[in-house]
Parts: structure tokens; sequence; C-alpha cells
């Protein structure tokens, strides 16, 4: 090992993260997906134990520490050897009992071995690619130690190498990526999925008499606007003659901004006659503009057909990266769309006016958040809202969650006794918690236990969160434990593939927004049973 000349603490530091990246988080993961994460955390362990030595140096005073004797090597070698075997012996278990947990067959055991493969050639990669930036700054700092003193060209060269790797990093790197997933989702746009055609019903945006052109709806529009129940399935399941449904949509293309697109929409919604259905549903779209069909459709078969279903799109790029650069651009979307259209709504006659319903789902729960100020100002403008996966960014979430009732834990929180909003896992169960009257409007958040857009946070990597202090969820293997740093990466990680998981876990939804819309906004007559003929029709 020191003929490799890496550091004695280095290596103790990788070694105690890789172990770390081994014990559980949120969702099951791959050999290969657990090598790559191992690696990243080995090589923020590694950095860790440099930092430490360096530390520890400059408090004694010494120049260097002393230098680890052959049995020290052997020791950590030793250490490093049981270690390894025993922490992948124990992942590949936890691992094991994820899977189960959220209903996948495990993989086998042996095969998380390989995972120290990607582990360790992740590890040399990110330390080579440090030892050159440190043997940058000090070239760099022997330059400028021509001209200054050698305190001060060390000063001036970390200096100088940070901006470097800054404006490279910011500059090259991240706009760079940026812009190619720009060019990349643009193109995406302005395609047409293949089984998605032009409508031919007036009470569609992009069809006869739309204020919308079909190509300015975008990719995800065009998918909304030609998705949804069909008129004779709407029959099939009601068993009575349906109403054709109004779907509305404006694109990015349709206008330059926010407002114009929602004014523009509410316009659509004037022309098909959106105002006199029996439910008006405005959805903030997810980073592409995507509406989950599972989310929406069940409104269709409620109210067979009496429905308006309106929406925009603020960006074309996947929510992962519009989380990052266009927060802004949902939370503008939200606002317009729900001011504009209860612009409209509000001036109606209370008799005649449908009920104004609120969607989100996940970046798109943010959205329609932002339309309102607190509890009351919802109490006061919709007639129900459902918000689906919503991220720990949601600043209303967070106030109610935080506000919680004593005694009611994170994952599942009342608020207020559950007076007019409430949080559900499984709708049919939790729906009914607490047994106190739920008035209305009824606010309703579908958030699972297991689902780590709804969990990350920076300040997971310092600070332990109530979840992981209280008894963990349905879903969430109780050996979970909080690590500084350590389950800030791994529920990071966790996001990548939180919608790869069968529908109740993760950031899969499935069909259970069926039964809230059951409970937020049931049409007269409706039955339980209903509710579980149509939560199999969508799930199907």
């Amino acid at each position: 090992m020191a003929r490799l000349r890496y550091t004695y603490l280095g290596l103790a530091g990788a070694l105690l993260f890789f172990c770390a990246s081994l014990t559980p988080s949120l969702l099951p993961r791959g050999w290969l997906f657990q090598g790559l994460i191992g690696g990243l955390l080995a090589a923020v362990g590694y950095g860790a134990g440099v930092l430490g030595g360096w530390l520890a140096r400059w408090i004694s005073g010494r120049p260097a520490l002393p230098v680890p004797s052959r049995t020290a090597w052997r020791v950590l070698a030793g250490a490093a050897a049981v270690l390894i075997v025993v922490f992948l012996w124990l992942g590949s278990g936890w691992q094991a009992q994820i899977h189960r947990l959220v209903g996948l067959s495990p993989p086998p055991r042996a095969v998380y071995l390989l995972s120290l493969l990607p582990a360790a050639v992740l590890l040399v990669v990110v330390i080579g690619l440090a030892r050159l930036v440190r043997r940058g700054t000090h070239a760099l700092t022997g330059l400028l130690g021509r001209g200054v003193a050698a305190p001060a060209a060390r000063a001036l060269g970390v200096a100088a190498m940070a901006v470097l790797l800054v404006v490279v990093a910011n500059g090259l790197l991240v706009r760079g990526l940026f812009r190619a997933a720009d060019r990349t989702f643009a193109a995406v746009n302005s395609e047409t999925q293949p089984d998605v055609a032009a409508p031919v019903s007036a009470y569609r945006s992009g069809g006869p008499g739309s204020l919308l052109s079909w190509a300015s709806l975008g990719n995800q529009g065009r998918t909304f606007i030609g998705g949804g129940p069909s008129a004779a399935d709407l029959r099939d399941f009601s068993g009575r003659p349906p109403a054709e449904p109004i779907r509305v949509y404006a694109g990015l293309d349709s206008a330059g901004t926010p407002i114009e697109r929602a004014e523009l929409a509410v316009r659509e919604l004037e022309r098909t006659g959106g105002f006199s259905r029996a439910v008006l549903c405005l959805i903030t779209t997810t980073g592409t503009g995507w509406v989950n069909a599972q989310g929406v459709d069940p409104l269709e078969y409620l109210y067979n057909g009496d429905t308006a279903l309106v929406s925009m799109q603020y960006s074309y790029l996947p929510s992962v990266i519009s989380f990052l650069v266009d927060r802004d651009r949902a939370r503008a979307a939200g606002r317009a769309l729900v001011d504009e259209v209860y612009g409209v709504w509000s001036r109606l006659p209370a008799d005649r006016r449908p009920k104004l319903l609120v969607f989100g789902e996940s970046l798109g729960s943010f959205g329609s958040e932002a339309a309102f100020s607190g509890d009351g100002d919802i109490r006061n403008r919709v007639d129900g809202m459902l918000l689906v996966g919503p991220p720990s960014s949601n600043e209303l979430w967070r106030r109610f969650v935080e506000d919680r009732d004593p005694g009611t834990p994170e994952v599942l929180p009342h608020y207020e006794r559950g007076r007019m909003i409430r949080f559900a896992a499984d709708p049919a169960a939790d729906l009914a918690r607490p047994a106190t009257p739920w008035d209305r409007p009824r606010v309703v958040y579908l958030q699972y236990p297991s689902d780590p857009i709804t969990w990350w946070s920076p300040g997971l990597a310092l600070s332990r969160p109530d979840w992981l202090a209280e008894r963990r969820g349905h879903d969430v293997l109780p050996a979970m434990r909080w690590y500084p740093l350590i389950t800030w990466a791994q529920v990071s990680a966790d996001m990548a593939v939180s919608n790869d998981v069968p529908p109740g876990h993760g950031h899969n939804f499935g069909a259970a927004p069926v039964t809230a819309w059951a409970e937020i906004a049931p049409p007269p007559g409706w039955t339980a049973e209903r509710t579980a003929a149509l939560t199999d029709l969508i799930a199907d």
C-alpha cells in the first residue's frame, strides 16, 4: 500500500465509508449501482481521512505525523479484508430484505461481491483526479512564489485553483450539460408519440376551433390531450351516456410567458364550456410538461365525463433537472394558472360554479402549492386539492409537517386533527384517520415512507430527521440508521431509482389517486364499491 502512495488515514477513511455505503437505505439497488455508490463514498472517506491527518498536523504543530509501521499497515489490511467481507454479507442481506419489502425478488446475495470492482475503479479514478488538482496547485504556487512571499503564494495558488475549478465546473461542465440537455429535450418536445393523433373534438386543445395549435402543445401536452378515457370507456364503467370530457393544455410554444399561457388556457376553457362542467381541475405538470394519467383520469370516470382538466407547460426538462433550474418557473406556472382561472370562476354565481380542484405530482405539487399562501387561502379559494409525492422543498407541506399534531410521526402526520388537510400512504385506511370530522374543502398529500423525493433535503447531511428518529415507515427497513453525510448520499442515490419499484413504494403511486379523489370530491351516490372497481380499472 505504501508503495502506491495512498495515505494510511485516507485508506482507513475509505474503508469506513465504503462499509457505510452498504448499510440499508430507502430503496433496493443492484450490484453495479451499489458499486458506484460505494466507490464515490469511499473517495469521500479517503478525502476525509486525508483532511483529518492535515488537521492533526496543524493542531499539533508537527510538520508530519509518524509514518505507520508495517504492522499498522498489516492491521489495516486485515481489518479491511474482514470488514469488507462482513459488510458485503450484511449489505446483501439488507438488500434482500428491502427487495422483498417493496415486492421485488432479490438477486443472489453472492452477486454483490461484484460491486467491489466498480467501487475500486471509481475510488482510484477520483483520487487520481484529486491528485492532478493538487499537483496543479503546487505548480501554480511555485510560479507565484517567484514574485511574492511563500505564504502569500500558497494562499494565492489555492485561491486561484479554487476559482479555476469553479469556473470550469460551472462554466464548462454544468452549463455545457444543461445546454446539451436543453437541446436534447427541446427536440423531444417537438416529437409526438406514435399512438397520439390530433383531436377531432372541439372540446380539446389543438382540435377544431381551438385557440391553440396542435404543434404548440409540445410532446407531453399532445399526449395529455390525446389521452384519457373514451366515451365508450366511460359508458362501460358508468352504464350511462357520458358527457365528452374537456381537456385544455397550453404548451411552451403556445405563448411567451406563464401569465400569457394561463390567459390563453382560460380563454380556451371559456370556448369549450369548461366553466359549466361539474368539475374543473387545475393541474401543474412535472418538468417535461407531463401529466400522470393515473392521477387525473379517475376524475373523468368519477363524473362520467362532466369534467374540464386544464394544464400548461413551463419546461421541457426532466424533473430532476427542472428541480435545479426551473423551480421558479414551476412556481410561476402554478400561481398563474390558479390565479387566472380563479379570477373567472369566482365571478360566476355560486350555484353555477364547477367544483374547483387542484392536482400536482412531484415537482407539480411544488408549483400547485405555490399558488396559495397557506391553509386559509386554500380553504377560501378551492374545493379540494390532491398533491402526490411532494418534495421536501414544498413550503406549505414542510410547514404542515413541522406543525403536526404532537405524537404523530413525520412520515404520516396529522395536522390540526385532520380538519382539512390529511396525509396518506394507503388512502383507503389512512384518510379515515384521525377519527374526527373532515371538513370541506379537503386536501390530501399522498406520500410513501420509502420515497426519497419526499425525504431528501440538504439538511439530511448534517442532522438526523424525525423520520429516522421515529419508528420507520411500513416500507422502510427498521435497520436503516442516520449517519452524517452517508445517509444524505444514500438517499440522493435512491432518487435516481425512485420510480423503478412497484406501485405503492418509492415515487410510484399507481392507482392510489383514485381513492384520494373519491374522498376529496365524490360525486353524488358514489360508493366504496365503485372506488374499488375504478381502482382496479386504473391500475390495469
